[in-house]
């Protein structure tokens, strides 16, 4: 655990990608516009703060802490979230692109996706009961022995679950994307 903490600080177009985030315990704090792009915020803890408008692509996040994280409009790409600190992991994400970031194995329940674009994202095995995909472009992210119980599809597109390998037991799909759950069978929906 870091032993250095960082409360209510707000930081506004800082580049750490040169000059590293130091690691610490960062409460309430405000990211804005910040670039973390390839950089390295392992072993670092974040407690309900926000980053916004910020390029995390590509962030080592192992063992890093994200408890009541909110991503705004942030450009997420690569970033391996099964490796973070699995403790109080909870996050949402909103107007973000998340493309090729992974969520293998890892506890999302009650996440909330807003309205982001999520292409090639990987769900295997993740837990995600009661997950929200509001608005959410999911071309070809991948849901393999995915729970999505109480899960919400109801406004999400380009997706492709297969209700044999996944557990969507009260998940919520809509009339228009329905077609998603049929698509690993070969099943053509004529309308």
């Amino acid at each position: 655990m870091n032993s250095h903490l960082i409360d209510q600080k707000y930081f506004n177009s800082k580049d750490f990608t040169t000059n590293l985030l130091p690691k610490a315990e960062y409460t309430g704090c405000v990211f804005t516009n910040c670039t973390f792009e390839s950089s390295d915020v392992s072993n670092v803890n974040f407690t309900e703060c926000d980053f916004v408008d910020c390029n995390f692509s590509n962030v080592n996040v192992m063992n890093t802490t994200f408890n009541d994280v909110a991503f705004i409009g942030c450009k997420i790409l690569g970033v391996l979230f099964q490796s973070c600190n699995p403790f109080l992991l909870s996050f949402k994400f909103t107007n973000c692109i998340l493309n090729l970031s992974g969520f293998y194995q890892v506890k999302i329940n009650h996440t909330q996706f807003l309205n982001c674009t999520m292409h090639q994202v990987d769900f295997t095995e993740a837990e995600a009961k009661k997950t929200r995909f509001k608005d959410c472009d999911l071309y070809m992210s991948t849901f393999d022995r995915t729970n999505i119980e109480q899960a919400d599809f109801t406004s999400a597109i380009n997706f492709n679950i297969n209700p044999s390998k996944n557990q969507i037991k009260n998940a919520s799909f809509s009339n228009e994307n329905i077609s998603g759950l049929l698509e690993s069978f070969n099943i053509k929906i004529k309308q």
